[in-house]
Parts: structure tokens; C-alpha cells; sequence
């Protein structure tokens, strides 16, 4: 996929448009006639001739579905100020937030549940997470603030235990090259493929693999322990309608048992 262009002020609005058109699939005649504008505007614009004012440039980001944190990028590039604010936990804000997603992983006990940003890294977690991966390794011994994809990569973490982790490890790059593409993501999310990359063993081939999950319900992931294979599945939920850039890439993931054997062993795994 190819990486957003690196910025200057004001002539690089239309590279970043451009961008965004090939990711979404969208000819300048699709763009204009879904945003409002003639194709003739839209080209004066994307080449340089044309400045393009804020509403327009938050009209085509709209259309586009571009993030808003890109969105901000955008904006810059064309002279303008951000809009959406970055935004932090510790604002007043956030509160019905946290309180929000505090209830959602209670809730899911006694099952594994976080809460992550758009790198992977864990935010929150219900008292679940930590208990059912603590039965496989020293969470203790992990330094935070620990991210799910190092987890599952590290050798020295959950790697051993996962049931045919060539696959599952496939899977999870090729997940993170679909957010990527879908703008979620970053050239954060890059360098985080590069590191997991870097791990024994691992085959970089893995990172051009074809996506099976397109093709699949769900894909599941399983665990080995006492030489019984435990399958879960996951589901990801995202904030509705995000004002800010941190509420837009938080992504809450839940897993479930895929099935009866499973969630009778799980629950004799996590008793006290």
C-alpha cells in the first residue's frame, strides 16, 4: 500500500487528495459528483491552481472518509488550523467515555476483554485479560504498557502457546494492512509491522499474504494449554459519531469461546 506524501505547506493539498482518491477507488468525477462540486473545481484544487477553502477541504474529507486525525493533516497542509482536537483521557469529555467503556469490559467477565489505540497498545482491561493470559505466562514480569500484537509475536510471550501461530500471525498482519487501508491507521501502524516483522522466525512473505479473513465469518485463534486446544474468536467495536481524534481510534475487543468445549474450559481455567 502505498505511504501518504511527506508534507510541505499549501501545494501538497492535492497530493494528499489524490492519496485518499486511490485508497477509496474514487476517479475525480466520482469525487466531485458525490461531494457537491464540479470536476473542473476538484482538479483545480488537486493541481494547485485552485486554493481550496476549509469547508470544502472538510466536505471532500467527509466523502472520503478520511480519519480525522488525517483530516487535521490535510487542513494543515492547505494553511488552515485543525479542527478536531486530539483529545485526552483526562478531560471532562472523556468521563461518560471511561465510564462507558469501564462497564462494557466488566460486563464480559470472566472473559478476556481490552480496550486499544490505533497502535495495538492496551488502554484498559477487565480483570479477565490479565487472569486468562497470566495462566499461560509472568504477565508481572511484562512492562507496560503492553500491546497485544508484541504479546502475540514475542517468543518469550503467548507465541508458544497458539495454536498454529504461522497462520494466526498472518492473520493479524494482514488485519493491521486492513485498517491501515481502511485510515484508521498510521505510519505508526508501518513501523509496528516492521517490528513484528523483525521477530524470529517470522516470514516477511507474511506481510503481502492474502487476507483469508475477507473470505471467512471470523477467524479464531487458539490457545494450547495441558495439551488441549481452547478456541476463541474476537469482536471489535468502535465510538459511534467521534468528536475527537483519540475517541475515533480506540477499538474495544472481546473475546468469546468459539465454542461449547471451549467456554466449559475456560471457565475451569479462570476459577479461583
Amino acid at each position: 500500500m502505498a505511504s501518504p506524501p511527506q508534507l510541505s505547506l499549501g501545494h501538497d493539498v492535492g497530493r494528499l487528495l489524490r492519496y485518499w482518491r486511490a485508497i477509496r477507488g474514487m476517479s475525480q468525477l466520482d469525487l466531485s459528483l458525490e461531494a457537491g462540486i464540479s470536476q473542473r473545481h476538484l482538479s483545480f484544487v488537486e493541481s494547485g491552481r485552485s486554493r481550496a477553502s476549509r469547508r470544502l477541504l472538510i466536505a471532500l474529507s467527509d466523502t472520503l472518509g478520511v480519519p480525522l486525525r488525517e483530516r487535521n493533516t490535510l487542513l494543515l497542509a492547505a494553511g488552515y488550523a485543525p479542527v478536531y482536537p486530539e483529545g485526552d483521557w483526562s478531560e471532562p469529555e472523556m468521563s461518560g467515555v471511561n465510564a462507558a467503556l469501564a462497564r462494557v469490559l466488566r460486563q464480559h467477565e470472566p472473559f478476556p476483554a481490552v480496550v486499544m489505540d490505533r497502535a495495538w497498545t492496551v488502554t484498559m482491561a477487565n480483570n479477565a485479560a490479565p487472569r486468562f493470559f497470566g495462566r499461560f505466562i509472568d504477565m508481572a514480569a511484562r512492562e507496560g504498557p503492553r500491546n497485544i500484537l508484541h504479546l502475540m509475536f514475542d517468543p518469550s510471550g503467548m507465541r508458544p502457546f497458539i495454536h498454529d501461530w504461522p497462520k494466526v500471525a498472518a492473520a493479524l498482519i494482514a488485519r493491521v494492512r486492513r485498517e491501515t487501508a481502511s485510515g484508521v491507521a498510521d505510519p505508526q501502524a508501518r513501523r509496528l509491522i516492521a517490528d513484528l516483522l523483525a521477530y524470529p522466525d517470522v516470514d516477511p512473505a507474511w506481510e503481502m499474504a492474502e487476507d483469508v479473513s475477507s473470505h471467512l465469518p471470523l477467524i479464531p485463534i487458539g490457545f494450547v494449554r495441558d495439551g488441549m486446544v481452547l478456541n476463541y474468536f474476537s469482536l471489535v467495536a468502535t465510538i459511534g459519531t467521534p468528536q475527537t481524534v483519540l475517541a475515533q481510534e480506540l477499538r474495544v475487543e472481546c473475546m468469546f469461546p468459539a465454542d461449547e468445549a471451549t467456554e466449559a474450559r475456560h471457565l475451569a481455567l479462570m476459577a479461583p
